[in-house]
């Protein structure tokens, strides 16, 4: 069993800036690919980015492309996603999701594992 825990949440203002680890444990420690994905009240959950197994290749969603970066530390077994300018309309859960694939995939049913998620709030 792998678990994953998110951290990094919080209330910021618009323009703001917040960086969440995703921090895995368990039998096996290190998910090779792993993807960023957020849920906001009464919307589907959308995906954000991902980053494969050695962090040499990333991907971002259009409403984020340029302002959110995902990265890794295979020895520290953790994912970050670092969020600057954020905006009201990046108000979510943000979780991270694990699958035994090297490179990421788009869609949460590629996904093998999940944190318990944490909450951003950016205010406007």
């Amino acid at each position: 069993q792998v678990h994953l825990v998110e951290s990094g949440g919080g209330l910021v203002q618009t323009g703001g800036s917040l960086r969440l680890s995703c921090t895995a444990s368990g039998r096996t420690s290190s998910i090779p690919a792993v993807g960023w994905f957020r849920q906001a009240p009464g919307r589907e959950r959308e995906f954000v980015g991902g980053i494969n197994w050695n962090g040499s290749r990333t991907v971002y969603a259009d409403s984020v492309k340029g302002r959110f970066t995902v990265s890794r530390d295979n020895a520290k077994n953790t994912v970050y996603l670092q969020m600057n300018s954020l905006k009201p309309e990046d108000t979510a859960v943000y979780y991270c999701a694990g699958r035994f694939y090297s490179d990421y995939g788009a869609t949460a049913e590629q996904y093998d594992y999940w944190g318990q998620g944490t909450q951003v709030t950016v205010s406007s």
